[in-house]
């Protein structure tokens, strides 16, 4: 058997800006590479196990026996072990096998640096390269305006093992199948963006991928990197964006995986009160040492560098934000300011966003983030985190509440729905309706709504209608375009048979008419981060629970009038101010027929007449139906 023959990828410049936490490029020198030494072919491996005796690399090509091929300790105390085997390539099986200086521990560990890793329940990792050929050129010079705050940006969120399934075969959809169906409909449906949730690979499919282990390589449940790589380009081509849900916050304790890597808490804080998290049973990064910062950020420079990815989901930001976060008194310690703020963490996403959007400016990072923490999504040269959206949680959980309401209590709770207003612009929102909403008992979203069937969907399609026109950018998780009626179950697909009924037709023909509504009307999304972009008309008339705005774009032509009649009692004759004299033309009618509506209220007649409403000197008279929205748009003639 051919030994290991001393080979290194690092210069004595990656060494230092991996110990200072500065290389954000890891990816390029640790894992196993493929090259070719004195005319041999063969792998190259760098892993970082500070606290170890001995490294072995083990794997279908050696039994998997350690001491076959044992691994050399750089001399610069950098803690790196690494080594050039010859005669190893692509679909290799191997695993790094370490002694620990603390006790002889013997751990065996998959790559982190892995750029594949075998099929769960298997736990190895895969030698692997691709040279794909990207073919989506024109996105890329063009997603800068694609992805600007200033442009619409309606996501839909997806669980690719459940989103379909091949039916007779009781598979999950591969990403070339994927690349097919699931990118036909999200453009069929006028999103302008997808959201995977975690593709990195992960041990647990109840975890839905948010236990991630491989953090460098897209899960084999669907195919090969190069086909996830496919997929992506064509979502690209269709002109969609695709943005990655990335788990930075925690990760579970599996032998395979990081925990107790080299025999000591190498990624995880030692310290349990910020190593280790109860809610989720599962380790948290030890954001203080630089060695980890370079990990993480060099990983989400990965996806966005070698997939073309359009942006980060970032989950959990709450958890890092703070070392009391689900925890008792006693359970956690102050920071050295005697507050609760984790401020190696904060520092660590600090220099996370800066790097994405200093290597990539055409993209967003986007928090899940449930606190008032200040200036999430501000740069940080204003003191900010620098992300650039993050979600409004406080909309959501108003919005289902209120929504959740008998239509005759809602006037009594009209500022579930107005409250927003008052915080919508001091961050950039994006208003999510999400997997969290859907699970654990929650309902789905239309089993959330009271009445009658009718009504439920009224309600939904209500939802939706107020959604869009809201400030902010939009999210909907996978089955809410359609009225999906059962909970989210991961295990099984959507339920597809559904859209032979008339109101989950309608529901789906609501979502894909928004999306494009979103997309053409300018007034919804060019000033959608910026009070100048909103004007209430009326939004105290809670005794007939009917609100009234204005959404503005950057010329006054644009501008889009907004009624919403939040009862099943139509409201005939019913009056609004108008801003100024003129015709208007309806534009939306959420409660059109082609969406399972009732099509009975018709307005005709859309002149202003000089009568002073609403504090405006001009206003007319509408019809407004039952549960419903309607948007109207100044007539140019």
């Amino acid at each position: 058997m051919t030994k290991t023959k001393v080979f290194s990828l690092f210069t004595e410049f990656d060494i230092n800006l991996f110990k200072a936490g500065k290389h954000y490029r890891l990816y390029e020198k640790f894992g196993s590479h493929i090259t070719t030494l004195d005319g041999e072919e063969g792998t190259y491996f760098a892993v970082w196990a500070p606290s170890a005796k001995n490294v072995s690399v083990i794997g279908d090509f050696n039994f998997w026996l350690d001491g076959e091929h044992q691994l050399n300790v750089r001399w610069d105390d950098s803690g790196i072990w690494e080594g050039f085997i010859p005669g190893v390539g692509k679909g290799n099986l191997y695993k790094y096998k370490i002694q620990s200086v603390h006790n002889d521990i013997i751990t065996e560990k998959a790559d982190p640096f892995a750029r594949r890793c075998e099929h769960p329940p298997k736990t190895a990792s895969v030698i692997w390269s691709d040279d794909y050929k990207w073919k989506d050129k024109k996105w890329m010079k063009n997603r800068k305006q694609n992805n600007a705050l200033d442009a619409p940006f309606s996501v839909y969120e997806v669980h690719l093992g459940s989103w379909k399934k091949q039916v007779e075969e009781n598979r999950f959809l591969s990403y070339k199948e994927l690349a097919e169906e699931l990118v036909n409909y999200v453009a069929d449906m006028n999103f302008t963006h997808v959201e995977f949730m975690p593709i990195m690979e992960y041990p647990y499919d109840p975890s839905w991928g948010y236990q991630l282990t491989g953090y460098f390589a897209p899960t084999s449940r669907f195919g090969y990197p190069d086909e996830f790589k496919f997929l992506i380009d064509k979502f690209h081509e269709k002109g969609i964006g695709v943005l990655l849900d990335w788990v930075p916050s925690h990760f579970p304790s599996d032998d395979h995986g990081l925990g107790f890597f080299d025999g000591s808490h190498l990624y995880e804080h030692p310290d349990q009160r910020k190593g280790y998290h109860q809610d989720w049973k599962s380790l948290i990064f030890n954001y203080g040492r630089n060695e980890i910062k370079a990990f993480l950020i060099s990983n989400a420079i990965f996806w966005l560098d070698q997939f073309h990815a359009d942006g980060l989901r970032v989950d959990a930001v709450a958890s890092m934000l703070f070392l009391d976060y689900s925890r008792e008194e006693g359970q956690w310690e102050p920071n050295k300011f005697g507050g609760r703020e984790y401020l190696e963490a904060i520092d660590f996403i600090k220099d996370l966003n800066t790097e994405v959007y200093a290597s990539f400016p055409d993209v967003q990072t986007i928090a899940e983030e449930s606190t008032s923490f200040p200036k999430v999504s501000r740069p940080t040269y204003d003191g900010g985190l620098g992300f650039g959206m993050k979600w409004m949680m406080g909309w959501m959980h108003d919005s289902l509440e209120y929504f959740a309401k008998e239509p005759v209590f809602r006037k009594h709770h009209q500022n579930d729905l107005t409250f927003s207003l008052n915080y919508a612009f001091t961050e950039n929102f994006m208003l999510p309706l999400s997997h969290d909403e859907v699970v654990y008992g929650k309902k789905a979203i239309v089993d959330k709504m009271p009445g009658d069937e009718w009504q439920r969907f009224a309600n939904l399609r209500l939802l939706y209608s107020f959604m869009y026109t809201h400030p902010g950018t939009k999210l909907l998780f996978q089955g809410g375009e359609f009225g999906q009626t059962s909970e989210w179950n991961f295990q099984t697909s959507l339920d597809w048979h559904l859209l032979q009924y008339d109101v989950h037709k309608g529901a789906q023909n609501l979502v894909k008419d928004l999306n494009l509504l979103y997309k053409k009307e300018k007034a919804l999304h060019q000033k959608q981060f910026s009070p100048e972009g909103f004007e209430w008309i009326d939004q105290l008339d809670h005794q007939n629970s009917v609100m009234s705005y204005v959404r503005k774009g950057n010329n006054e032509k644009d501008d889009l009038i907004i009624v919403l009649n939040l009862t099943p009692i139509p409201r005939e004759n019913y009056r609004i101010g108008i801003p100024k004299s003129v015709n208007l033309k309806e534009v939306f009618n959420s409660d059109d027929v082609k969406y399972s509506g009732t099509g009975n209220y018709i307005n005709t007649n859309l002149i202003t007449e000089k009568r002073e409403w609403n504090n405006r000197e001009n206003s007319l008279e509408l019809n407004l139906p039952p549960l419903s929205m309607l948007a109207f748009k100044y007539n140019k003639e």
